[in-house]
Order: structure tokens, then C-alpha cells, then sequence
């Protein structure tokens, strides 16, 4: 028995020298391997922000050691500088790795990581800043929002106390961001004046909501109610609740109005980022961001338009079999089908609820035959739900939020439908296409579900040219596999790729080519043929989101080239889920990457 326990207490001490071994080659030195650095990284950015912690979810249960639950990010100017300092010595560390000791997958993590960071220094340091942190689309008023009403869960009294913790910190977080607002002033970079005045409008609105009606109030109701605590457990919580609401959230709120509304004199009276300083150059590092390429704005104007012409071609071609008439051009006509009561909800109180309800039927559907051209569908499955109200007449048609890693979350696909005219029943299955099924929740969860990847290959790395850009090619793959065979839904899914089209024209005529606000509205509503709401809404967008409405088409082009050329290459060899997973099962990297991967798929005969 000794000799056992003698052994066994050698056993535990060699593991625990080893462990401690490990511990300090990990963070005190260089590691031995990429991926062991890279995942570090990760996990210490993981640790850094509680939202994020939060929104994956499997963290929530060793809250009792982390904490997150109760803190939210406070991001000033300090974090910022320390930012840049952290991406150069990581590229320092990561150019310490040579080529020669690298697995092929780990060159191409390098590869990733070093072409990402290069990206964010040259921004740190030529361009901190040039974006607005406050627009009527994003920024902290909007966003920690809509995190605590739809991520921050609220299981049982100490998530419920928690959530109150995190309300409390509302004003300190503003105060932060209110750091970065007035050194972008002293740098004399202003929005301009339509993003004031959404700003403003929402800040105002929010600080107006009767005590009951106020988002962060009435979701922290509703999940109490569900809980079914005794009355003395409930009241106290909502005292605390209403006591942060008017000492931190209000406040914060405040703060941010009482800036947007001293600075409404300056505000830019230009529209594209040509306008700030080295503008010119700012935009062209946005392309290279967004679309993982080398093309210039020039280069991507006129793919833009050359695809407008395809595309407007083969709707005038539908329209003139559905029997419209050729004397109007294809936005005009579009336009009179968006008009048309026969593709348009009922404005009833139930609307949203029955639209929603059409959408998750659309997504069951397509789940059941796009089974047929993967190798593999999610474990995560995707809810439909209305984009909240207080966010609704200045976001997009739709977007996608990713699931919990647990599973304890489902991914979500928000519908806007603020506007009757923004939900025409001939484009909805082409939104549930490319935000659910095959598109962003497809490839999001798969992504998320694949353990064969590097941490950092699965969370580390996302490029607006591989997500958008696959979601887009979802639209067209499932064009042809049949789950849009009537000639309207055709349409729907041309419409949608003609204005990623157009996005290509107007994002560069706005921020190269020096085009107005109203210039690129004109030309996209010509086009087409797209409602005032939506066709405001996305040329607002695409001015304080410079570039990134480039990636959609972009990234589709790439993958519908590289499809081709596989075929080509491959002839009888080439499965439709081979190219697939070889796309999908890699991450999310540059579109350069993607190049690579296709290309060295090899016929099954020399496998």
C-alpha cells in the first residue's frame, strides 16, 4: 500500500511539475506551438470582455469564479493605445514562428492571423478615429441594449440580481466612450448630420419611455414572471432594478445626448469618408478588410456595374413573360410589385406575428432540402424573431445573431418589419436564404460546432467577405435547387443580388467617387426598385460602414469563380458537397485563403 501511494504521489507530483511546465512556456515565453499562442490570446480577449463570455454562453456556469454576469466593458481611450500595443507584439510573436516548423493547417493560421493584424495596426495607428461610435445602426446606446433585453439571461435570482449589476455600470461605460467621442472632436472628425439626428432621436427616445415601457424594464418583467419567485423576492428586485435604471442608465443616456446635441454644429456636411483626413487611403484599407482583396475602389465600381447590367437583364427578361410591360425600366417595375397589396401583409395587429411565422416555415422548408448538398447540417437549430422596436426604422431588411456554443441559445434570425413595403412576400424566402438556411446559419454554426479547428480558426478571425459572401451564394444555390421555382421568388432572389450589386457602385460613389447621400439614394431606388424606407436605410448604412457592403458581392463572385473553376478542374469528381465542405469546414478566412483551399482539391482518384 505504501509503495502505491508512494507511486502515486510521484505520479501527481510529476504531473503537477509538468502542468506548472507548461503554464509558464504558455505565458511567460514563447509556446511551443501557434495554435497553443493564438489560443491563449483568444481566451485572455475572452476573458476581457464579459459580453462576450455571456454570449457564448458555456461560460455562464462558472459565473461563481469569472463574475462576468455582474460587469459590462468600460472602453476608453487607455484601451485603445493598449490595443495597438498588444497587435504589434503579437505579430511579433507570431513572425517568431517559422515556416519550416509549421503544419500546413498552422500556415494558413499564420497567414490569417498576421494578414488581420497587419490590418488593425495600420488602423490603430493612421486611422483611430475615422469611424463614428455612435450612428443610427450601432454604437454603445444601441448595442448594450439590445444585449442585456436579448443575450443576458435571466434563470434564476442571481442572473436577475446580475442584470441590475450590469445597469449600474451603464453610466461608467458611457463615461468611457464619452473619452474617445472628444478625442475624435479634438481630431476634428465629425458624422454627418442624418447621423446626428437619428442619434439624437434615439437617445431621446429612450429617455422619454414611461417607466413600464422601457426596454431593459420590461424584458427584466417578463423573465421574472417566469420564474416564479414570492412576492417580497420580486418587489425587492424591481426597487433595485428602477433605483439603476434612474442612477447609471438614465444618466449614461444623458451623457451621450447632451454631446450629440452640443456637436450638432460641426457635424460633417459631406456624406463619404473622402472627406476626413487621408480619407482616400482610410477607404482603401476598409476595402482591403472587408473584401480580403487587392481590388481598388475604381476596380470595384465597375464590377459593380457591369453585374447591374447582367442582372437587370435577366429580371426584364421574367418581367416580360409575367406580362409587365417593357416601357418601364426594372426598378420601376419592381417598384409597382412592392406597391402590389397582393404580395403585402395586411397592416393588422397580428402582422408581425403571422410574418414571422411564414419566415420559420421558410427556413423548415429549406433545412429539409439542403440536406441533400451538404455533407453535414447544424446541431443548432434557428428561431425567427421581429428586430426589436426600439431599433427598427433605422436597421437593416434582416440580420443574424449566432448561437450559444452550449446550445443553450439558438442562432436568431430578426426580420425587420417596421415597414409593410419592407416585407413583399416575393423576397422573404431570399432574407431566410441568406440569414438562416443555407446561408448565415449554416455556415455560423457549423463554424461554431467544428472541433477539428483551432480555437482561434473557430472565434478568432471573421471576414465580412467569407460570411456575407457565403450567405449571398446561399441566396443563388438555393435558386437552383429549386426552393425558389416560382417566377416571383426568382425575382426576389435577383432583386437581392442586384442591389449587392449596386451596393458595389453606391459605397464606392459615395466614399471614392464623391457621390451624395442623395445621389446614391436616386441611383439605387432607379435600379431597384427597392422602397424610400429601405433604400434610405441602406445608403445610411453604407455611409458610416465604409466598404463593408462591398464583401456581399465580392465574396460571392469569389465563390461562384472558384465553384467553376473546381468543376472545371475536376470534371466527373466534383461533388456540389465536396466544394462545400471545403469551403465551410475551415473557418472563416480571407478570400485568398479560400483561393487556396479549392484549388488544391484533388480529383477522388489520386486521393
Amino acid at each position: 500500500m505504501r509503495k502505491l501511494l508512494k507511486w502515486i504521489g510521484f505520479l501527481f507530483a510529476t504531473a503537477f511539475i509538468l502542468g506548472m511546465l507548461y503554464l509558464g512556456n504558455l505565458f511567460l515565453m514563447k509556446p511551443f506551438s501557434l495554435d497553443h499562442y493564438l489560443g491563449k490570446e483568444l481566451i485572455l480577449e475572452l476573458f476581457d470582455s464579459p459580453e462576450a463570455q455571456t454570449y457564448l454562453g458555456i461560460v455562464d456556469r462558472f459565473n461563481w469564479a469569472t463574475g462576468h454576469q455582474s460587469r459590462i466593458s468600460i472602453t476608453g481611450l487607455e484601451d485603445l493605445e493598449e490595443d495597438l500595443i498588444e497587435a504589434k507584439e503579437a505579430k511579433s510573436m507570431l513572425l517568431a514562428y517559422k515556416d519550416a516548423s509549421l503544419s500546413k493547417q498552422q500556415k494558413i493560421t499564420k497567414k490569417i492571423a498576421v494578414f488581420d493584424l497587419n490590418n488593425t495596426i495600420e488602423e490603430s495607428e493612421k486611422f483611430p478615429y475615422h469611424s463614428y461610435p455612435l450612428n443610427q445602426i450601432g454604437g454603445i446606446h444601441l448595442n448594450i441594449v439590445e444585449f442585456m433585453t436579448d443575450i443576458h439571461p435571466i434563470r434564476n435570482v442571481k442572473e436577475a440580481e446580475a442584470y441590475i449589476d450590469r445597469l449600474n455600470l451603464f453610466d461608467d461605460s458611457f463615461r468611457a466612450s464619452l473619452e474617445i467621442l472628444e478625442a475624435q472632436r479634438k481630431a476634428g472628425i465629425y458624422p454627418p448630420r442624418f447621423v446626428f439626428d437619428h442619434v439624437i432621436r434615439q437617445l431621446t427616445e429612450f429617455l422619454n419611455y414611461k417607466n413600464e415601457e422601457n426596454p431593459l424594464r420590461k424584458v427584466f418583467v417578463r423573465k421574472i414572471k417566469t420564474l416564479e419567485l414570492d412576492t417580497e423576492t420580486s418587489e425587492d428586485l424591481f426597487l433595485k432594478l428602477d433605483s439603476a435604471i434612474e442612477n447609471s442608465v438614465q444618466p449614461g443616456f444623458e451623457l451621450l445626448l447632451a454631446f450629440m446635441n452640443e456637436t450638432l454644429p460641426q457635424a460633417n456636411i459631406n456624406h463619404g469618408v473622402w472627406s476626413l483626413p487621408d480619407g482616400d487611403d482610410f477607404y482603401a484599407l476598409r476595402l482591403k478588410v472587408y473584401t480580403t482583396t487587392d481590388y481598388s475602389a475604381e476596380e470595384i465600381h465597375n464590377i459593380g456595374f457591369k453585374e447591374v447590367q447582367r442582372i437587370t437583364s435577366r429580371m426584364q427578361e421574367i418581367l416580360s413573360q409575367l406580362g409587365y410591360g417593357n416601357d418601364l425600366n426594372v426598378g420601376q417595375l419592381m417598384n409597382e410589385l412592392n406597391e402590389d397589396s397582393k404580395f403585402l401583409y395586411s397592416d393588422t395587429p397580428d402582422r408581425k406575428e403571422l410574418v414571422v411565422q411564414d419566415y420559420s416555415d421558410i427556413v423548415e422548408e429549406t433545412w429539409r432540402v439542403a440536406e441533400d448538398y451538404f455533407h453535414k447540417m447544424p446541431q443548432s437549430k434557428v428561431e425567427v424573431r421581429a428586430v426589436p422596436e426600439y431599433s427598427e426604422q433605422n436597421q437593416a431588411g434582416g440580420y443574424y445573431m449566432s448561437p450559444a456554443l452550449d446550445g443553450s441559445r439558438p442562432g436568431v434570425f430578426y426580420a425587420n418589419l417596421y415597414d409593410i413595403k419592407q416585407t413583399p412576400t416575393y423576397s422573404m424566402r431570399t432574407l431566410a436564404f441568406h440569414e438562416a438556411i443555407p446561408g448565415h446559419h449554416l455556415q455560423n454554426a457549423l463554424n461554431l460546432e467544428n472541433e477539428d479547428l483551432s480555437l482561434y480558426r473557430r472565434f478568432g478571425y471573421y471576414t465580412s467577405a467569407f460570411g456575407e459572401g457565403w450567405a449571398l451564394y446561399a441566396e443563388r444555390l438555393s435558386l437552383e435547387i429549386g426552393l425558389a421555382n416560382d417566377p416571383y421568388d426568382e425575382l426576389g432572389v435577383l432583386q437581392s443580388e442586384l442591389f449587392r450589386a449596386v451596393r458595389l457602385v453606391v459605397d464606392t460613389g459615395i466614399h471614392f467617387k464623391r457621390w451624395t447621400r442623395e445621389e446614391a439614394m436616386d441611383y439605387m431606388k432607379k435600379v431597384t426598385g427597392m422602397s424610400d424606407t429601405e433604400v434610405t436605410a441602406e445608403i445610411e448604412r453604407y455611409i458610416v460602414w465604409p466598404g463593408q457592403a462591398c464583401s456581399y458581392k465580392v465574396g460571392m463572385l469569389k465563390i461562384l469563380e472558384l465553384r467553376e473553376k473546381a468543376k472545371q478542374r475536376l470534371g466527373n469528381d466534383f461533388d456540389i458537397r465536396d466544394f462545400h465542405s471545403t469551403v465551410l469546414d475551415y473557418g472563416e478566412p480571407p478570400l485568398f485563403i479560400v483561393d487556396e483551399l479549392v484549388t488544391s482539391m484533388n480529383p477522388k482518384s489520386e486521393e
